[in-house]
């Protein structure tokens, strides 16, 4: 977190009018705490097909990755801390619909090789969380009938590692309580395409349609989007749209909100909402381009790996298929930090498959760099300079 804990008005040099393109749930974040800090703040967005935040079912866990990023954690530490504060925000503003919730998860093994794996699984988790990882608990070892006892519709595994203190969120449900308590603060929000101008090398502000709109700072939170518009501004970035196809079914008559997020030894992951929906996801397809469809290769993955490990959802009404673009970095680190060469904007992109979960502290940081706060936070591994 920084020194400045989100929310005093310590703005430094006059920066006070900040310009934020991209309006996913890093770029609301970065409103909002900018909002709250005392700026006059406007976001750009287009709306585009294929939004992460509004595709994403976020879980909030990251003690429970097996992912080999260094650099993830420690991110990812203060991002989940951040959330209760956040949510706490939010209230204070009269938004109380955010769709986070602790609900625990099970890290599922699905096979023999599966389940030999699981002790030192469970081990690495009792690490993370002796070293003050959040969102883990007192994690435990089940029985495939004591994991089916907490989601119902499971198969006859042959084990799981529970995880009690583990999050989720509705990336809709986030991102709409920020833009209405930003709002609230004064933000303002245009719809159309951003053309920023530069005069000195510095942002001075950006174009929409015509009108102007002057600005002291820039944050760049446009997701899969934010590669176009570094580009335009001189500061290119690697990032790759990378789809995720989703599916959200419904168990009518099943209360399923209390169940847990189903995870494993794979990216496929199983999470409920309250009342009775139920959501499977997710692919991950490098190199997809904005090719924005629903397609049989994707259905038929994300169908089978959750009937797979949950054929009692066999029965479950589809309710809806998502679509996102994820913005995926080389390293799958997110990119957060000044723009090379420009010393009034920031970046706020990269998060791949995380966004949700780093999404929110990201967008803080941003607005913290934008208004000339200090951050406590090493952003070394996250510059867009570690690209050359």
């Amino acid at each position: 977190m920084t020194n400045t804990e989100h929310g005093g008005d310590t703005r430094r040099g006059g920066m006070n009018q900040i310009v934020v393109i991209g309006g996913g749930v890093v770029g609301m974040s970065a409103a909002y705490q900018a909002a709250r800090a005392g700026a006059s703040v406007s976001v750009v967005d287009r709306g585009d097909d294929g939004q992460a935040t509004a595709a994403g079912a976020g879980i909030i866990a990251p003690g429970t990755s097996l992912r080999d990023l260094p650099a993830f954690l420690p991110l990812a530490t203060p991002a989940v801390r951040f959330y209760p504060k956040l949510i706490a925000q939010l209230a204070e503003d009269g938004e109380t619909e955010t769709g986070y919730e602790v609900c625990g998860a099970l890290h599922v093994a699905t096979d023999a090789a599966e389940a030999d794996l699981l002790l030192e699984t469970l081990a690495t988790m009792r690490a993370r969380a002796a070293a003050g990882v959040p969102n883990l608990g007192d994690v435990t070892l089940l029985t495939g009938a004591e994991a089916r006892s907490l989601f119902p519709p499971l198969a006859d595994l042959p084990g799981a590692i529970h995880v009690p203190d583990a999050g989720r969120v509705d990336g809709r449900l986030l991102r709409d309580a920020l833009r209405r308590a930003g709002e609230k603060r004064g933000v303002t929000h245009v719809h159309g395409t951003g053309v920023p101008r530069l005069a000195g090398g510095r942002f001075v502000g950006v174009d929409v349609a015509g009108r102007a709109i002057p600005g002291d700072a820039l944050i760049v939170a446009g997701g899969a989007w934010s590669r176009d518009l570094a580009d335009a501004l001189g500061a290119p970035l690697p990032t790759e749209p990378q789809r995720g196809q989703i599916l959200h079914m419904t168990m009518p008559g099943v209360e399923t909100g209390g169940w847990p997020i189903v995870q494993g030894f794979h990216s496929q992951y199983l999470l409920t909402f309250r009342p009775d929906r139920i959501v499977a996801g997710a692919t991950r397809e490098t190199g997809s381009g904005f090719d924005y469809r629903l397609t049989v290769g994707g259905t038929h993955d994300v169908l089978s790996q959750a009937l797979r490990v949950a054929p009692g959802l066999a029965g479950a009404t589809v309710r809806e298929w998502r679509i996102g673009m994820r913005p995926a970095s080389p390293d799958g680190n997110p990119i957060l930090g000044p723009a090379p060469g420009l010393d009034n904007v920031f970046l706020a992109t990269g998060h791949g498959p995380s966004g949700l979960q780093l999404g929110p502290y990201s967008g803080a940081i941003a607005a913290d760099l934008a208004l000339g706060k200090p951050v406590a936070l090493d952003l070394t591994p996250y510059a867009a300079a570690r690209f050359g």
